[in-house]
């Protein structure tokens, strides 16, 4: 499977804050387009579909006392309103994503073009669904609040065994979440259970945009997901959503954690000169602590007679990472002179790349 796809990618949650309007979709679209355009990030930016008439039972579309029946009602848009938004979308460079609630709004996403496919932590166990979405043969995405850990085992399973890349969010779908509720040790679990699939970090948390994202990413997260929003017409954002001057410092701070945290755990780092350098003063030089004459061997037994390690480390010295027992003296050594590569007879002396880093590193 091409998990590449979603690495580094950022979800642009828009769910139904367009409200049913055109304009103001629009505008969201634009607005955190331009934040991915100056950060140079790859996001996509996901809508929520519904087929409301099949969605909602016809008895209960006029309950206005259940928040969520009302909501998908009166935010409901023609599928023509959705292509223009898809359009929005290619247009400003993002990739257009979608979560599909229903069977219908899957076949939209296909007829829409949608690249990748959401899967809500509501519906992970709802196969009917689930099984609709597999047909597409698009990435998928998957959240996982909520579920149990077979939910989570099935649907890996399922998408693996028909090579389907599926990339799994830790999510906590309490909206908004606290820090104490974030539980970000789960992205350790997920990754080590599930090493195939990409893991990444859904979050609805409202009081930072830089340490979680921080531990997340350190944690080995490498796909994210916020919900936006803007300020337009007086409607009150809602707690858990990220206007476009929070998810630039979300940005920010998420380069800053690649930044810190640098090449991936999976292999060793190489030191940087500066910082061998640095090092290189602290090492202990192999000074004679008596004259020693041409010929003799450094034993093991009589090192502490022959020689002592002290600093500074001197240009061409060996240091007490090059002493060794049974190295024999070229030439003669004075009482606490420092002894040089080149008085030596050992592996050492006749590696000549080797002779160059111990004649540049020292005083």
């Amino acid at each position: 499977m091409n998990r590449d796809i979603f690495n580094e990618l950022f979800v642009l949650e828009l769910a139904n804050n367009h409200l049913g309007n055109m304009q103001r979709g629009l505008k969201i679209i634009t607005d955190f387009a331009r934040i991915v355009r100056f950060n140079n990030v790859r996001a996509a930016i996901k809508l929520q579909l519904r087929d409301v008439d099949s969605f909602i039972h016809k008895d209960f579309r006029d309950r206005n006392d259940v928040r969520y029946i009302k909501k998908t009602i009166d935010t409901k848009m023609a599928t023509e309103n959705f292509i223009t938004f898809v359009e929005a979308i290619r247009k400003n460079n993002c990739i257009p994503m979608a979560t599909p609630f229903d069977e219908r709004s899957v076949d939209l996403c296909v007829n829409l073009g949608i690249q990748i496919i959401k899967i809500a932590s509501s519906d992970i166990n709802d196969w009917f669904l689930i099984e609709k979405i597999e047909k597409t043969k698009k990435p998928v995405i998957v959240s996982t609040g909520g579920s149990s850990l077979k939910d989570i085992d099935d649907l890996a399973a399922f998408f693996e065994n028909r090579n389907i890349p599926l990339a799994i969010n830790h999510c906590v779908s309490i909206y908004p979440s606290e820090d104490h509720e974030l539980e970000i040790n789960q992205i350790d679990f997920l990754r080590n259970r599930y090493p195939t699939h990409t893991i990444g970090f859904s979050t609805h948390e409202y009081h930072s945009w830089t340490t979680s994202i921080f531990i997340a990413y350190a944690k080995g997260a490498r796909t994210f997901e916020r919900h936006i929003d803007v300020e337009m017409d007086g409607v009150p954002v809602s707690p858990y959503c990220s206007l476009p001057d929070q998810i630039d410092t979300w940005f920010k701070a998420f380069k800053k954690a690649k930044e810190m945290c640098g090449p991936p755990g999976t292999q060793m780092r190489i030191p940087p000169e500066k910082e061998i350098k640095y090092l290189d003063v602290l090492v202990r030089g192999v000074y004679a602590k008596r004259e020693l004459d041409q010929g003799h061997v450094l034993q093991h037994e009589n090192l502490l007679e022959d020689v002592y390690l002290a600093v500074p480390l001197q240009k061409g010295q060996i240091s007490c990472r090059e002493l060794m027992s049974g190295e024999v003296l070229l030439k003669r050594v004075e009482k606490d002179k420092p002894i040089l590569i080149d008085m030596i007879d050992s592996p050492y002396a006749n590696n000549e790349d080797l002779k160059k880093i111990i004649y540049n590193r020292g005083l």
